[in-house]
C-alpha cells in the first residue's frame, strides 16, 4: 500500500504549524500546556494522532470539544486552511472540572458546553483562554496531587515498567491504584506506563541513526521483540520500522 508523501521524512511541516504556550502560574497545576495547530491543505490529509493520558479542550474549526483520553491512535482529516487552539490538561487534573470519573469520557469527544457551560471563548489566544479557565477553577482535591505524582513518576523513571512496581512506590494496593487511575486519569496505569515507555522509541526515531530494535525492546522491559512490536502497533497503528519513515 502506498504512503502519502506528505507524511514522510517530516514533510508535514510544509503544511502544518504547531506552537505551544505555557499557562499562567495559577493554572500551571491544572494545565500542562496550550497548543495551536494551523494547517493548509489543498487536498484532504489523514492526520494520525497518537495518544497521551491528557484530556484536551479544543476550540476552533467551528467546534468546541472536550476530548477524553484515547486508548489508541485516531485519524483526523485535515483539509483547507484552519486553526485550532487547544488546552492539554495535566494527566489526572480534569476530574474536578468534569465533576465525574474521567473514565466516562475515555475514547469520547463531548461538547465543551456540557462541561464548561455555553459561554465559551471565541477569541482564541492565551490571555482569553487563561481568563476563561481561571473563572472555572475547581476546588482543591488532594487526590489530584496523588495521581499527578504517580504519572510524573512513570514519565521520569524508566525503571517503572510494571504496575506492581508503581503501586509499591506509591504505597497503594493494586486495586487502589487501578481505581485512582480510572477515576482521575481515565485509563489504567498499565496503559500509561506503556505509553511513556514507547515515547522513548519515538524520541530515538526523531534523533536519527540506526536503532537496534531487539536491544531497545529489552531496555524498555519487554520479554521479547515481538511483544514490543505488538504494543507499538496497537498504540501507533504501524510497526516501528514503518512509523520511523515519518521522521
Amino acid at each position: 500500500m502506498g504512503r502519502d508523501v506528505r507524511e514522510l521524512r517530516g514533510a508535514w511541516t510544509r503544511y502544518q504549524r504547531h506552537t505551544f504556550h505555557d499557562p499562567s502560574p495559577a493554572l500551571a497545576p491544572w494545565v500542562e500546556r496550550y497548543w495551536e495547530a494551523r494547517w493548509d491543505y489543498a487536498e484532504p490529509y489523514r492526520q494520525k494522532i497518537v495518544p497521551y493520558p491528557n484530556v484536551h479542550l479544543s476550540l476552533g474549526g467551528g467546534r468546541a470539544d472536550v476530548n477524553g483520553v484515547c486508548s489508541g491512535y485516531r485519524i483526523k482529516i485535515l483539509e483547507g486552511r484552519d486553526h485550532v487552539f487547544g488546552v492539554a490538561f495535566r494527566p489526572g487534573c480534569f476530574r474536578p472540572f468534569l465533576g465525574a470519573s474521567v473514565s466516562t469520557i475515555t475514547d469520547r469527544v463531548v461538547p465543551a458546553a456540557e462541561v464548561f457551560g455555553p459561554d465559551l471563548p471565541t477569541t482564541l489566544d492565551v490571555p482569553t483562554v487563561d481568563a476563561f479557565l481561571l473563572e472555572h477553577l475547581p476546588d482543591d482535591d488532594p487526590r489530584v496531587r496523588q495521581v499527578v505524582a504517580a504519572v510524573e513518576l512513570i514519565a521520569k523513571d524508566k525503571a517503572v515498567t510494571r504496575v506492581e512496581h508503581l503501586a509499591g512506590e506509591l504505597g497503594l494496593s493494586m486495586r487502589g491504584l487501578q481505581r485512582l487511575f480510572a477515576e482521575y486519569v481515565g485509563i489504567g496505569p498499565k496503559w500509561v506506563i506503556r505509553r511513556y515507555r514507547l515515547h522513548e522509541v519515538t524520541a530515538r526515531m526523531a534523533a536519527g541513526g540506526a536503532i537496534d530494535w531487539a536491544a531497545l525492546a529489552a531496555d524498555l522491559g519487554y520479554a521479547d521483540q515481538g511483544h514490543f512490536i505488538r504494543d507499538f502497533k496497537a498504540m501507533f497503528g504501524e510497526q516501528p520500522t514503518w512509523y520511523a519513515q515519518r521522521y
